[in-house]
């Protein structure tokens, strides 16, 4: 607190004078430390209630008082009397005291193992109040942004309010949208890639209402990195990757609204013709969950409509919305974690993970958790969790899977299936009682299987080289978008904007073999996280880290910050295999690669199928690529031939059929069975005796194969364009054979299941034919 008010009135300038403070209700420890040793005046300490100051995520987890520093900004930002927290009297730092576990409804159920000070400064408010400007987008940090905006949309900020708010959320999301895609987010339809979609959206309507058709965005991004840029190099570096992402986001985003306004024209004219005056929320729901159309372009549509959206539905499905996250959130985050886990913290503290030194470890079991209730003891047969205080599995995390292995506990024994961390600090280990009886307090040997977490580190370090050389190869922006490290394999997902082609997929495979066999050494080692960054360690967006940091580097080509388990030395891995490619969403590649003796069966089996097929060939597995191209050229000379002869054969059936056309009127009509055709073949033969009849003609052809009813109509172009479609020919004749009649103008087709009512299917097209061109 003291620091906080030496930096506010030091370095920052702020006068004293002018500063009030704000504490929780009842922290009487934050009054006393800000009145006598700080020396703030009593009159200008506030204290306020929960909803103001006391700070919690909003869902299960940590908690805790706060205290606020405010700053008056003097009478031409209101005139005020006293405290109050507005325009004038300006938040610019919050102390929030760590504390507590809360609950769903943030009430303190547990104090923490560990406590802490979490400060917040906003470097925009400081800024505000700083250069005594009225709001953040006249800084010099967003104002020549929302310039830029002006220019695109040929509108002036300050002329009028509505579209000053248009003109702060273009500018504030472009900026937000180009650091994020800086640090390898990609738009996407979940987590933070569904955070910067609807960021980029969000910008793109906004210009839209303001009267703008075409592609802004990259325009902005460039006001963004000219205006950001030097403070942040890495943003200038990848301006051109960010540029070409939010074009292809735009794109997308304008293909969405041409299908949105498809689907919202269609749902307009449904109601007009009900003469109802009000649209369901469904249908603004659908079109923002399924295409992504904001809710306020459907309001604005459906209203110069003349109808109204029913938007208390609408709010009911979005709430189902927000509590399917809210549920999902919670299970990212580990916020379902049963109270017992939270009292075996409580009562033993965090878990020791001593598995990067040894596998082996004699340890205390402190917790058994059975169906969500902390128990003192579990039988042979009963699936548990279970805490030690010290522990050399390795839980899932950094994308590496969770330990495998067995806890020996006084004669009983554990196999555990899956090793997790929980509650932040505590180490889990889900396990079925193998043998015996195991009680809680007693002393215990874990074991983690060598052969499980040998095959994951190699797949652990291949990642890491796999990273580098992508990023080597594709550039710098094919960060690690997230990552699955597994005994034997690895899926690595990585932002690029088209497929890898095979030349370059063996490339990489290639450089990451030859790096394998230098055998370089891969460290590991703990250091701060300034020296980390000095070192040029690679950090990961997803991951939160502290002051000290974990390092892996490999050779002089990879260093990241990784809490993960890895080889000694490159060799250690064996090999790896890149099994393929793939796009997982826009601009989003996953590759999927086998190391080692997993790589090498796969080498084995590939080769095996290769001999297999060199010996159906008769000749060499080095030859074998060439004796089957010669085989495809064969086969593709005699499917030609074959061709050839059908379509002889065909010509032949269809003057033969042609020439039993009569003339009803002035058209020359014909109409037949063919047995044994599919009606596609049906199709083709029904033009043909159409062509060789000559305009104006009309043929349906009926056929019955594989238990089903088929028949084909068709008519030439000209009397099609005169009124006389194909489809009018079998209306009737396709309910005869229990079907329906559709297709283009010219060509229509029909089928059923009723075999026996061909006939009369045709007969009825005969007299449709009558009826039509009499």
């Amino acid at each position: 607190m003291r620091w906080a008010w030496e930096l506010s009135t030091g370095p920052f300038g702020l006068d004293p004078e002018r500063l009030w403070v704000s504490t929780y209700e009842d922290d009487d420890d934050s009054v006393q430390v800000w009145r006598d040793v700080v020396g703030v005046p009593a009159d200008r300490i506030v204290r306020r209630g929960a909803d103001d100051n006391f700070w919690w995520m909003g869902v299960a987890g940590p908690g805790g008082p706060c205290s606020e520093l405010f700053y008056d900004r003097g009478p031409k930002y209101g005139d005020v009397e006293g405290f109050q927290d507005g325009d004038r009297i300006m938040e610019f730092y919050n102390l929030v005291f760590t504390e507590f576990q809360v609950d769903d409804e943030g009430h303190r159920i547990a104090d923490l193992p560990k406590r802490n000070v979490d400060t917040g400064l906003g470097l925009e408010r400081l800024a505000q109040i700083l250069q005594d400007v009225p709001t953040a987008y006249d800084t010099d940090l967003l104002r020549p942004i929302v310039a830029r905006a002006e220019k695109v949309t040929s509108r002036r900020y300050g002329e009028n309010e509505k579209a000053d708010v248009s003109l702060r959320i273009i500018a504030e999301h472009a900026r937000a949208g180009a650091f994020l895609i800086g640090d390898g987010v990609i738009p996407g339809n979940e987590g933070r890639g569904y955070v910067l979609r609807r960021l980029l959206r969000r910008a793109i309507r906004h210009a839209r209402l303001l009267g703008v058709d075409r592609a802004v965005m990259s325009d902005l991004v460039d006001a963004v990195v000219e205006t950001m840029g030097e403070a942040y190099p890495d943003l200038a570096a990848a301006r051109a990757y960010i540029e070409q992402v939010v074009t292809g986001e735009e794109d997308g985003f304008h293909q969405t609204l041409r299908l949105g306004m498809s689907l919202l024209d269609s749902e307009i004219t449904t109601a007009r013709d009900a003469g109802a005056t009000k649209m369901p929320g469904d249908v603004a729901f659908k079109l923002h969950d399924t295409y992504g159309f904001p809710f306020e372009l459907t309001l604005e549509i459906a209203q110069d409509a003349g109808l109204e959206i029913d938007r208390a539905d609408f709010e009911v499905l979005m709430d189902e919305q927000r509590a399917r996250a809210r549920s999902d959130r919670r299970a990212k985050l580990d916020l379902t974690d049963s109270e017992a886990l939270t009292r075996v913290l409580s009562e033993s503290g965090p878990s020791l993970f001593t598995g990067y030194e040894r596998t082996e470890q004699e340890a205390k079991l402190i917790g058994i958790v059975r169906a969500g209730e902390q128990v003192p003891s579990a039988r042979e047969g009963d699936e548990v969790e279970v805490v030690l205080d010290a522990t050399p599995f390795y839980p899932e995390g950094g994308g590496q899977v969770g330990d495998h292995g067995v806890i020996e506990v006084d004669g009983a024994r554990l196999e555990v299936a899956d090793t997790q961390r929980r509650l932040g600090d505590l180490i889990v280990h889900t396990a079925t009682v193998a043998r015996g009886e195991v009680q809680a307090g007693t002393p215990a040997l874990a074991r983690v299987d060598p052969a499980w977490r040998a095959a994951t580190e190699r797949s652990h370090s291949a990642t890491h080289i796999v990273h580098a050389t992508l990023r080597q190869t594709l550039g710098e922006q094919s960060r690690q978008a997230g990552s699955l490290v597994e005994p034997g394999r690895l899926r690595f997902d990585f932002p690029y904007h088209e497929r890898v082609p095979l030349e370059v997929l063996d490339e990489i495979e290639t450089t990451v073999n030859r790096r394998l066999l230098w055998s370089d050494p891969v460290r590991a080692y703990e250091t701060t996280m300034a020296e980390a960054r000095s070192r040029g360690a690679l950090m990961l967006f997803e991951e939160k880290y502290g002051d000290f940091v974990r390092v892996v580097e490999i050779g002089n080509y990879s260093i990241e910050l990784c809490g993960g388990t890895h080889v000694t030395r490159t060799s250690d891995v064996g090999v790896v295999k890149i099994l393929g490619e793939s796009s997982i969403g826009s601009n989003l590649r996953r590759i999927e690669a086998l190391t080692g003796a997993a790589a090498i069966e796969d080498f084995r089996n590939a080769r095996a199928v290769l001999d297999r097929i060199a010996a159906l060939l008769k000749t060499s597995p080095e030859d074998a690529p060439a004796r089957i191209e010669r085989l495809l050229a064969d086969l593709k000379a005699a499917e030609q031939q074959i061709k050839k002869a059908q379509s002889a054969g065909q010509k032949e059936e269809a003057a033969d059929i042609a020439a039993k056309a009569e003339r009803i009127g002035t058209t020359s009509f014909v109409a037949g069975e063919v047995p044994g055709r599919a009606v596609g073949d049906l199709q083709k033969l029904a033009v043909a005796v159409r062509d060789a009849i000559g305009a104006p003609a009309a043929v349906v052809l009926g056929s019955a194969a594989d238990g089903r009813a088929g028949i084909v109509a068709a008519v030439d172009k000209g009397t099609a364009s005169s009124g006389t479609k194909a489809a009018a020919l079998i209306a009737q004749a396709a309910k005869a054979i229990g079907g329906g009649a559709g297709g283009r103008d010219d060509v229509a087709t029909g089928g059923g299941k009723n075999v026996d009512g061909l006939a009369e299917a045709l007969r009825l097209a005969r007299a449709a034919a009558e009826e039509l061109f009499r």
